[in-house]
């Protein structure tokens, strides 16, 4: 695995830690004031201003910024279904879930010190594939879930909640022993994801067509005829577990290096990583419920926000990484929408595409350095 931090012996990181003492407290919680960090972190809310007043400007009604903002003051009531009813819930909902998943790959990244680690990897997003394919083909083609029964009841975003939690429990359980590590947590969340991913394909050949078709946009991710109660969930899940993210920043600072390490900062190594990584499958689950698996946010976004951050950044920051999400999921459905004339693409397909470039840019820059 590529570590995050160099290797350092663990006097030299406790100063480092020392020296990065917080300038900021709020009660129990403790924030280090960095310009630069802060200033990105205003520039990608400018962004993602920007795309929001785009996203609910542009579309078969195309509006004005000036008629946008009417609806949102409550001045003016004439394209309220399509500002309130369509296209809010439909940009909010990607916003939010593009940054639960950014944030949960930032803190699956550091516990792994692995670029590569994310949540797709501990099985979270192809187990709630799985249960939504299985609603989906079960309830509809054959109707043994159908007609108020109980697994097809629950909806489709609480029943990707429930695969995506079940998925990444089995991976915890599976690869716990005396101790979670990362490396073997990561080989079992491969070996998990590839089963459930070839169960879903299981799954997708027993249903009908149209539910097929149904169930392959879901898997795609898309933010088609999102309302507001997909929205609801994940937001509740970002203003709970995001402030917890924040508050474990030091945490997460020492887990980005070594286990010695680690262990000589005085850490409890294995009840601070068994925390974080609950955090993160939940943020995951959450994301992927609203959303679907939108590919590639999770993996890409917090090595964005680790190079905006700056050199002397150990770790992929969490709330720079969740902005970056929201405001990549937001650019993404944007082309997805408008790109093609009367045909929406999936913000998976975009988010594939773009994970697709980022993955070669990798390799051509592994290259590089193993020339040099």
């Amino acid at each position: 695995m590529t570590p995050l931090a160099p290797e350092h012996p663990a006097h030299q990181v406790r100063d480092r830690l020392r020296r990065s003492r917080p300038a900021l407290r709020l009660g129990p919680v403790a924030l280090r004031l960095r310009p630069r960090l802060i200033a990105v972190c205003l520039a990608v809310l400018a962004v993602l201003t920007v795309l929001l007043a785009l996203n609910l400007s542009l579309g078969r009604t195309p509006l004005t910024p000036a008629q946008v903002w009417a609806h949102i003051i409550g001045t003016d009531y004439e394209h309220y279904f399509t500002v309130w009813r369509v296209r809010m819930p439909r940009v909010v909902t990607g916003m939010l879930a593009g940054a639960a998943l950014a944030a949960a790959g930032a803190v699956t990244q550091t516990i792994m010190r692995n670029p590569l680690a994310s949540p797709d990897l501990l099985g979270v997003t192809h187990g709630a594939s799985a249960g939504v394919v299985a609603v989906l083909a079960f309830g509809g083609s054959y109707g043994i879930l159908s007609g108020g029964g109980a697994l097809s009841s629950l909806g489709v975003p609480a029943v990707a909640l429930i695969g995506g939690l079940a998925a990444g429990a089995l991976c915890y359980t599976l690869a716990r022993r005396g101790g979670v590590d990362g490396y073997r947590l990561l080989l079992v969340g491969v070996g998990v994801s590839t089963v459930l991913m070839n169960l879903t394909l299981w799954l997708l050949t027993l249903g009908e067509v149209t539910d097929t078709g149904r169930a392959m946009v879901w898997v795609a991710g898309s933010l088609s005829m999102r309302t507001w109660e997909n929205a609801a969930p994940v937001a509740l899940a970002l203003v709970l577990l995001l402030p917890l993210a924040l508050a474990a920043s030091r945490t997460l600072d020492a887990l980005s290096y070594d286990d010695d390490v680690v262990r000589g900062l005085g850490v409890d190594l294995e009840r601070a990583r068994t925390a974080m990584l609950v955090l993160a499958v939940l943020l995951a689950a959450f994301g992927t419920s609203a959303a679907g698996p939108i590919l590639f946010v999770s993996l890409a976004c917090p090595q964005i926000a680790l190079r905006l951050a700056g050199p002397g950044t150990s770790r992929p920051p969490v709330l720079l990484s969740a902005l970056v999400g929201a405001a990549l999921v937001s650019g993404a459905d944007l082309a997805a929408r408008t790109a093609l004339d009367n045909i929406q693409l999936p913000v998976g397909v975009v988010t594939g595409c773009l994970g697709a470039l980022y993955l070669i840019h990798l390799l051509v820059r592994a290259n590089r350095r193993t020339q040099a």
